[in-house]
């Protein structure tokens, strides 16, 4: 394995996000909201891919997806990746450390 940088802890944020301190002592915060835009995740990227509805057709929300985002929780999948799960049900992405060190904004630690 290369000497990328690999996450050493992770902190809630209230609902707001997370904070990765990662292992070269930089550390990152991520909302909820990039993440869940970001999300790698077949199903994201095929909405992603398709063309937007006609100006006529309203979208349907759950109840779930109504109310503010928030991350529900976050496992580690293997030594490379988070799996990360929102508010809204979804929970299908695999952020990679790579993919995750690319998003979010330096904090201080």
């Amino acid at each position: 394995m290369s000497g990328a940088p690999t996450p050493q802890t992770i902190e809630r944020l209230g609902d707001a996000g997370v904070r990765i301190a990662w292992s070269d002592g930089e550390s990152r915060e991520y909302a909820a909201a990039e993440l869940r835009e970001a999300c790698p995740c077949a199903t994201c990227r095929e909405k992603k891919g398709a063309p937007p509805p006609p100006p006529t057709q309203l979208t349907v929300l759950s109840a779930e997806e109504a109310q503010p985002l928030t991350i529900r929780g976050m496992r580690p999948v293997g030594a490379y990746a988070y799996n990360v799960a929102f508010s809204d049900g979804h929970d299908s992405g695999l952020f990679t450390f790579e993919r995750l060190r690319g998003l979010g904004r330096p904090s201080e630690p």
